[in-house]
């Protein structure tokens, strides 16, 4: 078998052949809040990377705020020196970006497998629950699901504008779930589909949502966690930068409408041991009993995770199939754990919560670590919704007690890391803080 350097070393030099006209590749990761970091690596510097030469970033840079400004957490940011971190590339990613205007790769880069990974750096976290969960015989396969809206390129006054319909340049007014929709934004849906295949992303179902000018894309079930997060992460910084070329916005915003639905991120996950089988199938689905209640009991306290910013939580309780309270049913979308009908080789959840904006590194951590209690605990959950339409335990809907909720909270902590717990609720807590320090016009209409 070649060494890890050597398969690398292949990888960028295939590249290099096929893509002669590339001169720099970006090497990103993601940070906190769900946004890329990185550098822009000559490519013949990155076959120096690639043969075992270091790759150091600064370990801060994963802190950034939403706005990418830096918060003082600790002992980071201000009193550490703002060392550096070893980062590695993530093999099987270099691939050509084809929505700028110059040629360029890019290439996803991780501490996670370094000799000192950052603790709270969101592809590590979710490394760390994969690798706990195979330690115990436990394999999840994942697929995402991600909604997102089509804007007109120009803001008016600052404000979203509807997508303009290529046929009548008019702003969208098809039918909600209407397939003619598809059709009237065919170009720059193609070009998004064939652009995330480019990507090495396995992308399947598109279907027009109910908001105007709101897609969803579906991804293919994947056996390895952090490909499956890989993939989502991708596909919206290529989403965006192919919409842009085509004279739109793509924006995965939680909810850039009060009068229409909000975008989410749904996860599904099932799990099998080393013989292939679903762990949740077994004894009468017994397990999957057992797994959704220890999503349930997890969920009120990983809140700043599943709607990461003051706008995800305007999303809940919304227009359409977007709970208000931890709840679970069969074949019911406005629970927060839907178990789809599936035969039980197939037998799986599909989390609802999380909002398309969300860190899919931390939304599927939070998830698989909601199921390990619960496999653990072997509790019962509360009734299902198709039994119990009242079903359902509170969670916190505002980001301060959601904060205050994850923080303290055992097993979150066990689960997911105390180190990072605490980096990532101080993060929320001063994006927060600094999203309140503006008066809107609204507030001098009202109070001046």
């Amino acid at each position: 078998m070649k060494s890890p350097s050597a398969t690398l070393l292949a990888e960028v030099r295939t590249f290099r052949q096929n893509h002669p006209e590339v001169r720099y590749v970006d090497l990103i990761a993601l940070d906190i809040p769900g946004h890329f970091y990185g550098k822009r690596y000559p490519v013949e510097m990155l076959e120096k990377v690639a043969a075992g030469s270091p790759l150091k970033l600064p370990q801060n840079a994963v802190l950034l705020g939403a706005q990418g400004g830096l918060f003082k957490i600790g002992d980071y940011c201000f009193n550490d020196g703002d060392p550096d971190a070893n980062r590695r590339l993530v093999p099987g990613t270099l691939k050509p970006v084809s929505w700028e205007s110059q040629p360029l790769g890019q290439m996803l880069i991780t501490s996670d497998g370094t000799e000192a990974p950052i603790e709270f750096e969101p592809r590590e976290v979710l490394a760390k629950v994969l690798e706990r969960l195979h330690h115990k015989g436990i394999h999840p396969v994942v697929a995402f699901e991600l909604e997102f809206y089509l804007f007109d390129k120009k803001l008016d006054n600052g404000l979203p504008q509807f997508a303009r319909d290529p046929l009548s340049d008019e702003a969208d007014d098809q039918p909600t779930l209407h397939i003619e929709r598809l059709s009237r934004f065919s170009d720059v849906l193609d070009d998004m589909a064939q652009t995330s295949k480019a990507q090495g992303i396995d992308i399947t179902v598109i279907t027009a949502e109910i908001g105007p000018g709101q897609f969803e894309i579906n991804f293919g079930h994947c056996d390895d966690g952090l490909r499956a997060a890989d993939w989502a992460a991708l596909f919206c910084r290529s989403t965006r930068g192919v919409a842009l070329k085509h004279g739109y916005r793509a924006s995965f915003m939680a909810k850039p409408y009060l009068q229409f639905p909000g975008s989410g991120m749904h996860v599904h996950v099932s799990l099998y041991d080393g013989a292939g089988n679903n762990v949740l199938a077994a004894h009468q689905q017994q397990p999957l009993r057992h797994a959704v209640a220890g999503c349930l009991a997890l969920l009120p306290h990983c809140m700043p995770i599943f709607s990461p910013n003051h706008n995800a939580f305007r999303r809940l309780g919304g227009t359409v199939n977007a709970a208000t309270r931890a709840s679970w049913g069969f074949e019911d979308r406005d629970a927060c754990v839907r178990i789809p009908e599936s035969d039980p080789r197939n037998l799986r959840i599909e989390h609802r919560l999380a909002s398309a904006d969300a860190n899919p590194y931390l939304v599927l951590a939070a998830i698989l670590a909601g199921l390990e209690h619960g496999l653990e605990t072997r509790q019962e959950p509360i009734a299902p919704l198709n039994e119990d339409r009242s079903s359902g335990t509170d969670f916190p809907v505002d980001m301060l007690d959601a904060v205050r909720a994850m923080q303290h909270q055992s097993v979150v902590r066990d689960k997911l890391g105390a180190e990072f717990v605490d980096v990532y609720c101080e993060n929320k807590r001063q994006d927060h803080l600094a999203f309140q320090q503006e008066i809107s016009a609204r507030e001098y209409r009202w109070f001046l």
